[in-house]
């Protein structure tokens, strides 16, 4: 029985892995979408990422496999959370099915050996090593993960902006408030189309006190690109570290985090990614992890092992396995042509607006500072009031928001939004200012 046992978990384990590729014989997205996706990825293979973004016949394919897009809402507030493809879901399902025939035995001597090869697929996205790789709920998680772990004495400093994340501004408050940390935080009118003016208000801040920088990628209010490489290079040449947020970037943007030269990157994948909601993952340089106390206890506190990260107790082992489909139908369409499409979308959206009279917009158009988020307002009303007429008449989700020197509703398509949606979009704002005329 012991024998038999033992082969069982093997035989799991390898499926598992074999399943580490987009399309693979394992894969739900094979069975389901396979060959309608390697038929649409076969027609626009001789055309570029900025050409097939506005390829629809292609979209259409990518669309048909989320439920979302019949949904009865048009949703367009996918930067708060991000439905899933229907293999997701599925392998949600069928997870959670086989736990409860036996939730002690399948969760633990069978599941648990499948957040390996997640672990594998998720560092091969993200260009990492798998041992750099801690797979936990979102960002928040991650980011505090960092915030609380690190070593800071009283009087040593970090600097944020009033544009972070609320619960990440919160973290770092509560230390200072605990510890006597000194935490500053800069103050940006965005948009900006100017890296540099960024760079140089954070190196004009850093002090001989300053330890750390924790900088946003992408500003979840208004969609603003910050020039991360350049403030991680800029300092690392003083001794600083980063702390890089990246709920907004991590499965939109095509990049490699190496390639920001950050020490520290946490992520949601329940965004753009698409992966089950109550998922994220810690990325931590291997150097740095010995250094970072867990969130959470562990038995080694200050072992360099990643894992050190995911003592988390009792969670959904169904939802971490359904990170694995969500990077199969990433990869399936591809990180470059996701970005450029959903940055098409919102430009579609956008431009149009503009030209609404007391329309405004607090993005900027230009690729290299936005992607998919853009805050919209109409003169002489106040998020809330544009949010709540978009939902009530119109059945479009978007997110009010009022902070800081923000003053916006949020928009934010995916790939499976139809232009549809956005003319949708569109014509509901323009008869909002009609209306505001007439009152």
């Amino acid at each position: 029985m012991k024998v038999s046992m033992a082969h069982n978990r093997r035989n799991f384990v390898k499926k598992l892995a074999v399943a580490g590729s987009a399309l693979s014989v394992n894969s739900l997205l094979e069975t389901t979408h396979g060959a309608d996706l390697a038929a649409a990825n076969q027609r626009v293979q001789h055309l570029s990422p900025l050409e097939v973004a506005a390829d629809e016949d292609y979209w259409h394919t990518i669309q048909q496999g989320y439920t979302a897009s019949s949904s009865s809402i048009i949703i367009l507030n996918n930067g708060g959370v991000s439905p899933s493809p229907l293999v997701v879901q599925q392998a949600v399902e069928r997870y959670n099915q086989m736990i409860n025939q036996g939730p002690s035995y399948y969760m633990w001597r069978l599941l648990d050996q499948g957040r390996e090869p997640v672990r594998e697929k998720l560092a091969l996205l993200a260009g990492t090593l798998p041992d750099e790789v801690a797979i936990n709920r979102n960002a928040t998680e991650a980011l505090n993960t960092v915030i609380y772990g690190l070593d800071l004495a009283k009087g040593d400093e970090v600097i944020g902006t009033l544009q972070d994340y609320p619960n990440i501004i919160q973290a770092w408050r509560q230390r200072a408030q605990r510890e006597g940390i000194v935490y500053k935080q800069l103050n940006f009118k965005f948009p900006i189309e100017d890296d540099e003016l960024i760079v140089r208000e954070y190196e004009n801040a850093i002090t001989p006190k300053t330890k750390l920088l924790h900088v946003t990628h992408v500003i979840n209010w208004v969609g603003q690109i910050m020039p991360v490489q350049k403030i991680c290079q800029m300092a690392h040449k003083r001794g600083i570290e980063v702390l890089v947020d990246g709920a907004h970037s991590f499965g939109l943007l095509d990049f490699k985090i190496p390639e920001l030269g950050c020490d520290y990157f946490g992520t949601s994948l329940h965004k753009f990614l698409s992966a089950p909601v109550g998922t994220g993952m810690l990325w931590i340089k291997k150097e740095k992890i010995a250094n970072i106390w867990p969130l959470l206890c562990n038995s080694q506190p200050k072992s360099s092992d990643i894992r050190k990260f995911e003592t988390l107790g009792t969670r959904s082992f169904a939802i971490e396995q359904g990170i694995g489909e969500a990077i199969n139908f990433h990869n399936a369409i591809g990180s470059k042509r996701k970005e450029e499409r959903v940055r098409f979308l919102k430009n579609y959206w956008a431009e149009k607006a503009l030209k609404l009279p007391g329309v405004r917009l607090s993005t900027s158009l230009k690729p290299q500072f936005s992607c998919g988020i853009c805050g919209v307002s109409i003169d002489g009303m106040t998020p809330g009031e544009v949010e709540g007429k978009l939902m009530a008449k119109y059945k479009i989700n978007t997110s009010p928001t009022v902070w800081e020197n923000i003053s916006c509703v949020r928009v934010t398509p995916h790939v499976y939004t139809t232009l549809a949606d956005l003319d949708k979009l569109v014509n509901s704002l323009s008869e909002i200012v009609a209306e505001k005329k007439k009152a």
